[in-house]
């Protein structure tokens, strides 16, 4: 079973990278296509828990300790069977 953790900062959190992606994606010609980018990052974790519901609790635990600055940062979680 695995869990796919994608980690991103709150709306309202000021983006730098993705504001420097955005500003590198107008001069590349994209001014008209791109109205916003905010940059995430993703976490896949292969767990030894057989319960779909067990592995759900066991992540948002290793999200609120340590991977996710919770403050900043929302977190949404998949696990993929």
């Amino acid at each position: 079973m695995k869990a796919i953790i994608n980690i991103g900062l709150k709306k309202g959190v000021l983006d730098d990278q993705g504001k420097a992606t955005h500003h590198a994606l107008d001069t590349l010609g994209f001014k008209n296509t791109v109205k916003d980018v905010r940059i995430a990052k993703q976490i896949i974790i292969e767990l030894n828990i057989t319960s779909k519901e067990e592995a759900k609790k066991e992540t948002v635990k290793m999200c609120e300790k340590l991977l996710a600055n919770t403050v900043i940062e929302d977190y949404a979680i998949e696990i993929v069977v």
